[in-house]
């Protein structure tokens, strides 16, 4: 039947569809199980860092604890070393306390002393006390000792007018050595004299030298013929002189160095000698004091 109206066409039906009616969704069991299991693990990481914490916490107070302890125990042992250790104040001042002189001890007695006067220089004195030994070593050199001698006349053991002169000043004693080396011998006299102002005034007056003494293995040498190195000093109360020449009778020349430095060898023996005495008798007064005391 119509109504005047267009005719819309029907939608084609389908006979075999079916209205389905909606269901409700199945859980995912296999979500829920990881879920949980992530849950179970989270607990268990806490507890055991919670557990870790509180064991380091532990172990700090317990070392804390520890160091505390020690401290105040050393605190104690350095207080009571302290104490200890310190020493007692005297209770009773008014008891005599021990005194030291301020006086400044004398000084040691001068070497000079001795061996510028014959009141003091009482050392015994000789050819083997001030020219000791067979040989005089000086440096790489070596001189042998030859004769020695001793005497109380002063002109007898002096030439060319040195005798006159030790007798005018009061020589009391002339003791001589000689030493020879490669041929070249020295003879060295020492005159003792009073005092030292004698012995100055011979070395003023000076002429000629000792006697060359020969002996004892020493050929004789500084013969009248001939010209030797002849030298003059003092020490002291003593004047001492060398003469030095060759065994060969050869003269002596300014520029024969051994004939010189032979001479210089035994000058400057007698010198430390001489100087010796004094030292020695030196030490001995200043020690006599203390000695006399014990």
């Amino acid at each position: 039947m119509s109504f005047g109206g267009p005719q819309w066409p029907q939608q084609p039906h389908d006979p075999y569809q079916q209205h389905q009616q909606p269901t409700a969704q199945t859980p995912d069991w296999s979500a829920l199980a990881e879920a949980s299991a992530a849950r179970t693990r989270r607990k268990r990481l806490l507890l055991i860092g919670g557990a870790a914490l509180a064991t380091a916490l532990v172990g700090t107070l317990i070392a804390t604890a520890i160091v505390s302890a020690n401290k105040k125990g050393d605190d104690g042992a350095n207080l009571a070393d302290t104490t200890s250790a310190a020493p007692e104040l005297p209770t009773d001042t008014a008891k005599p306390q021990p005194s030291f002189s301020s006086v400044a001890p004398p000084p040691p007695p001068d070497p000079m002393d001795f061996i510028s006067s014959a009141a003091k220089d009482k050392a015994p004195i000789g050819p083997d006390t001030l020219f000791p030994g067979k040989k005089l070593t000086m440096g790489d050199r070596v001189h042998r000792k030859g004769a020695t001698a001793s005497t109380t006349d002063c002109g007898s053991a002096a030439e060319d007018g040195l005798g006159a002169v030790l007798e005018r000043n009061g020589c009391t004693r002339v003791i001589r050595a000689t030493y020879e080396r490669d041929g070249v011998a020295v003879t060295v006299g020492v005159a003792l004299f009073d005092t030292e102002a004698a012995a100055l005034k011979a070395k003023e007056q000076a002429v000629g030298s000792v006697v060359p003494l020969a002996g004892s293995g020493v050929k004789g040498f500084c013969q009248s013929q001939t010209v030797c190195l002849r030298r003059t000093n003092t020490l002291g109360r003593y004047a001492y002189f060398t003469q030095a020449g060759f065994t060969s009778g050869k003269k002596v020349t300014t520029g024969e160095k051994a004939v010189y430095k032979a001479s210089d060898d035994l000058a400057a023996f007698t010198f430390n000698q001489i100087y010796a005495r004094g030292r020695t008798q030196a030490s001995a007064a200043a020690t006599a004091p203390a000695a006399g005391g014990q």
